[in-house]
């Protein structure tokens, strides 16, 4: 836990005790500070309460001795209205905060040359905060890892000087974290996403960069318009840019030259690591994700050997492209978390002869944009209530079948790919929610992992 004892002796409310605001209520408390929290969900005040929280109805606090709120990253702020405990924050005067925020004030007061790395993006930031801190701490370093993805920042060991925080930032973290100042600050890429909470695309992203305007090095991505002028931007305004790209550079940073990592630094250009032969590190989109975490690395002071050790040796993350097993030449993919076309473009780019299994609660658009992919899938098992709009959008360019459960989905394409005699690819990548079916991905994505360790004569990784 880090105690966050900015606060001592304050009073300090707090609205959203999931996991994150419970931890946040819990380090505060640690601290010193008076904390009086709240939930919707009187389970979960009840919750807080057996921990020793104070709890309250926020709408009967005296707003007069709040020091600060703070506010779960998953409670609007602003859009598509501030929530009722926001309103009564902003009316008093009192500012908002979120976990972030605690974090970095207590890191500036107790260890303020602790390396931060924080690293956001539409897509990919889980898996490059998981490749960082993996390549980190395969080399030895000290690493504490959390944010968005996994462990709250505040229930992680302290700042310290020899401690390296790797962490994930959400769009709604950084907009209660004013002060965020990293070490180094990572900006994968942008597109269209959480526009309901933020109002417009320019303001989503000029929330995310906030993450890279302050930091000691801004890793930025710029192979999308708006993250090349955020780069452009933090340039002009003094920060310390490396660039990363699919596409060559010839400035600093790093750059993909198909599975080849290359280092673009004053000195010249060379190559630092290949993607060769990298299951969890398939695809472009990963290309990225890996120059993003070279780069971090390389100004870390990692040598190229560790970095190319810990490329080798990284497991990836569950439910993203995981590998689950083979049965002979047929490898089966877990593709849960791709919860929408942009998401499933990125599988369908990284394989072919595919045995698709997608579906599920659609989002807008369906699977429309993926119509340049159909030629990669020999045939479609469609699942859940998209099934109809989904077989409606491939028509007769994909064989497809009305599975309509995973269980189901699953056996047909094994059995499919039994009967093919070579080599293909049983892809569970949803294009869809799981709500229909299943509580979320994760579930959803547990589900086809044990479906297919039960098949007969598979060979599982990782079981």
């Amino acid at each position: 836990m880090v105690p966050v004892t900015t606060f001592a002796g304050r009073t300090v409310a707090l609205f959203g005790l999931g996991g994150s605001g419970l931890a946040t209520a819990l380090a505060l408390k640690a601290g010193g500070a008076h904390v009086i929290a709240s939930d919707d969900n009187p389970a979960k005040m009840e919750e807080a309460n057996a921990k020793g929280i104070e709890t309250a109805d926020l709408r009967n606090a005296d707003w007069s001795k709040v020091s600060s709120f703070i506010l779960s990253p998953g409670v609007p702020l602003t859009h598509p209205e501030p929530h009722w405990s926001a309103k009564l924050a902003k009316e008093a005067g009192v500012e908002i905060i979120g976990d972030i925020e605690l974090f970095c004030r207590e890191r500036a007061r107790i260890a303020p040359n602790a390396p931060l790395v924080a690293i956001t993006g539409t897509n990919g930031k889980s898996t490059t905060t998981a490749l960082i801190a993996h390549i980190l701490r395969e080399s030895g370093r000290d690493v504490q890892m959390g944010g968005n993805i996994g462990t709250a920042i505040l229930s992680l060991e302290p700042p310290a000087d020899n401690r390296i925080h790797v962490i994930e930032c959400s769009s709604f973290q950084i907009d209660l974290a004013p002060s965020l100042a990293p070490t180094i600050g990572v900006h994968l890429n942008l597109s269209p996403d959480h526009i309901d909470r933020h109002g417009t695309m320019e303001l989503y992203a000029a929330i995310k960069e906030r993450l890279v305007s302050k930091a000691g090095l801004a890793v930025i991505g710029v192979d999308d318009p708006m993250s090349r002028a955020i780069a452009e931007a933090c340039e002009a305004n003094g920060v310390n840019v490396a660039r990363i790209s699919v596409e060559p550079l010839s400035v600093k940073g790093v750059f993909a030259d198909g599975e080849t990592l290359v280092g673009v630094t004053e000195a010249g250009t060379a190559p630092v690591a290949t993607l060769s032969g990298i299951g969890s590190l398939r695809g472009a989109h990963n290309a990225q994700n890996a120059a993003a975490a070279i780069a971090v690395a390389l100004a870390l002071n990692v040598s190229p050997e560790a970095i190319r050790s810990g490329l080798h040796t990284f497991p990836g993350l569950p439910h993203r492209m995981e590998e689950v097993g083979r049965i002979g030449s047929t490898l089966f993919i877990n593709d849960s978390k791709a919860t929408n076309a942009d998401s499933t473009e990125k599988a369908l780019k990284s394989f072919d002869d595919i045995l698709w299994i997608a579906g599920g609660k659609a989002k807008e658009g369906g699977i429309e944009p993926l119509t340049r992919y159909f030629p990669k899938i020999r045939k479609a098992y469609l699942i859940g209530a998209a099934a109809d709009e989904f077989a409606k959008t491939l028509g007769d360019a994909v064989p497809h079948v009305h599975s309509g459960t995973l269980d189901k989905a699953v056996a047909q394409a094994a059995a499919d790919a039994q009967a093919l005699g070579s080599a293909a690819v049983v892809l569970l990548s949803p294009a869809c929610a799981s709500y229909d079916q299943f509580p979320n991905y994760e579930v959803r994505g547990n589900h086809f992992r044990d479906l297919v360790r039960a098949l007969p004569g598979i060979e599982a990784k990782g079981a």
